[in-house]
């Protein structure tokens, strides 16, 4: 039977709602497959949406149907890796991962009408995007390629996501170097639109952005993500008051390299300045030693200057730490010269003079025992044997009081020196202590001034 005999057939011995059914199912059976095939695709959602054609309203101005009315835009910052820290340029190399989201009054669309459609990606330039820039950037680029989509939803929200390579402008305080903690801002703002036409908005929490970062977080370097922390701002631009959203990113310093390569080392150098002590005076080992610590931790200071900006606004505490137990080694040398010069003078005053003395003491005894005629004729050397006896006993006297005096200047000499060297190791001891005691509280104890 043809397909026309079967319409005509069922007509005929049917009733009416009976023909009414068959009548749907044969319209459904030759237009309904087509409809519901273009209906299903995205095509026929952005032509729904006006998409397909260049519209002027949907690329170039805000997707509002009242100009008074703002576009919210709803952003996240995401901090995937901290590639590099520059403290002498005062730069923060990162990869930020940033999200927005916008309402747009023309791209909403019912997804029953499109077989159940609720998310359709198209390219970013058939719709507006925001201006919107980091401020702080001195140098952006795209970490990967750059995303050439954007995600819309059927209730008119927009979606777009990029990763970026960014470095930033960023103030530091290096005062507790190696052991300091860093914030930096990254501040997200139109350079056209001003408060009324575009509001930037965060849109998930700190500690929720803080957790993911540390979730996608791709380096273990010097320096570990503390957390992040937003706030909201205004700034007037040309007269109009332009929104802000500023997302700090606080870091901290792992010091344990700058504790192992510099700070060990030179507190050896002060320990080893200390033990020193106990090095014999008399000769020059003690004097070379230190002088060798001392050009050591000269050596150590010109690598801290290459790591250390010249503009800091305060002196780190690195810095002070080395430029004291220089100048304390400094003075321990200076102290030693001084010690040295007296332990000679007085070295040199006691044996010369004396020896001498001795000399002639022994001459003039000889002359007593003199010549062969004292034999012969001894009565008449009496006299004279008297007077050089008592001219001997004389010298002699004389020998034993210049030689008491000698030493006892000797003494003297040697005993200030003495004094003098264990005096200032008691006060260099005590002025170590307390400077160290100090620097500690400084660097762990004393919270950094905002």
């Amino acid at each position: 039977m043809s397909y026309t005999s079967a319409v005509t057939h069922v007509a005929s011995n049917s009733n009416t709602l009976e023909k009414e059914v068959f009548r749907a199912s044969v319209l459904l059976y030759a237009n309904g497959p087509a409809s519901a095939a273009g209906n299903c695709s995205y095509k026929a959602l952005i032509e729904h949406l006006g998409l397909a054609n260049d519209d002027i309203q949907m690329t170039y101005l805000r997707p509002v149907v009242n100009w008074r009315t703002p576009t919210s835009v709803y952003t996240d910052l995401y901090v995937t890796s901290i590639t590099e820290v520059d403290e002498k340029a005062q730069s923060l190399s990162t990869q930020v991962t940033i999200a927005h989201g916008w309402y747009s009054d023309f791209t909403k669309w019912n997804p029953d009408d499109f077989c159940g459609i609720k998310v359709c990606p198209i390219k970013k330039d058939m719709v507006w995007t925001p201006d919107i820039v980091i401020t702080e950037s001195i140098k952006t680029e795209f970490a990967t390629k750059e995303n050439q989509y954007v995600q819309l939803q059927n209730q008119g929200v927009i979606v777009t996501s990029n990763t970026f390579a960014v470095t930033t402008a960023c103030k530091m305080n290096l005062h507790k170097f190696p052991f300091d903690v860093q914030s930096c801002s990254f501040t997200l703002q139109s350079p056209i639109h001003s408060s009324e036409e575009l509001i930037i908005r965060p849109f998930s929490g700190a500690s929720f952005l803080t957790l993911s970062s540390k979730q996608a977080f791709q380096t273990q370097g010097e320096w570990e993500f503390l957390s992040i922390n937003m706030s909201k701002a205004n700034v007037s631009t040309l007269g109009e008051l332009q929104d802000l959203l500023i997302y700090k990113i606080t870091m901290k310093r792992r010091p344990l390299l700058y504790v192992i390569n510099f700070l060990m080392p030179v507190f050896y150098f002060l320990i080893l300045d200390l033990a020193s002590y106990f090095i014999d005076s008399s000769g020059g080992e003690k004097l070379g030693f230190k002088i060798t610590l001392l050009l050591a931790i000269s050596v150590l200071l010109l690598l801290l200057q290459d790591m250390l900006p010249s503009t800091a606004s305060d002196v780190p505490l690195i810095g002070v730490y080395c430029v004291v137990i220089f100048s304390l080694i400094g003075i321990s040398v200076l102290e030693t010269i001084l010690v040295n010069f007296l332990m000679a003078k007085g070295n040199r005053t006691g044996p010369g003079r004396t020896t001498e003395s001795l000399s002639a003491l022994s001459d003039a005894v000889k002359d007593t025992k003199g010549t062969p005629d004292l034999v012969t004729d001894r009565h008449e050397e009496q006299l004279p044997a008297l007077d050089v006896l008592k001219q001997i006993l004389v010298e002699f006297q004389a020998a034993a009081t210049h030689q008491n005096q000698q030493e006892r200047k000797c003494l003297s000499w040697t005993r200030v020196a003495t004094i003098i060297d264990v005096t200032f190791y008691f006060l260099y001891v005590t002025t170590v202590i307390v400077f160290l005691i100090t620097l500690f509280r400084s660097w762990f104890l004393v919270a950094d001034v905002p």
